[in-house]
């Protein structure tokens, strides 16, 4: 990190909170910090914290609704504006994991026109990953979109 953003520690602290099991009070972080961003607020604040938003959703309406703002928060986001948290950051890079989700939340939701199309995006933004080849995150957007792919294979094949 490159300067200290109290907002951006809140979400990571409610995404650690999360990864841990605790979704309730996770939930509950992230929807104090949308309270401080809101809608109109700071881009990369508001796609950090819908994308991690998303994933604490019971309800998959909900979790497509945060994914679509993660989206539409990274199609404002500027590289400069991601590398003040982090010099390593690219804007290009997050597209890969939100295309991902969104085929994820298609999926699930029986939409599997647009899920296919999700998917797509994802694989043409892998290039937004490039520096990332032998890297953990990298590798596992990398598995992840080939999984779902093969899942969305098996839907339209049965």
């Amino acid at each position: 990190m490159t300067q200290q953003d109290p907002l951006m520690a809140k979400i990571v602290e409610a995404t650690e909170l999360s990864r841990s099991g605790d979704r309730d009070r996770a939930r509950q972080l992230f929807q104090d910090a949308w309270g401080e961003v809101g809608s109109e607020g700071d881009a990369f604040h508001r796609c950090t914290l819908a994308h991690y938003m998303a994933d604490v959703q019971d309800d998959p309406n909900e979790e497509l609704a945060w994914d679509l703002r993660a989206l539409e928060a990274a199609d404002e986001l500027t590289d400069d504006r991601a590398k003040q948290y982090h010099a390593s950051l690219s804007v290009r890079g997050f597209y890969p994991s939100l295309h991902l989700n969104l085929a994820a939340d298609y999926r699930k939701l029986g939409d599997l026109d647009r899920a296919r199309e999700h998917i797509a995006s994802a694989r043409d933004g892998l290039d937004g990953l490039d520096g990332l080849s032998d890297d953990d995150y990298g590798n596992g957007v990398r598995a992840a979109i080939e999984r779902v792919a093969q899942e969305l294979d098996d839907l339209a094949a049965s």
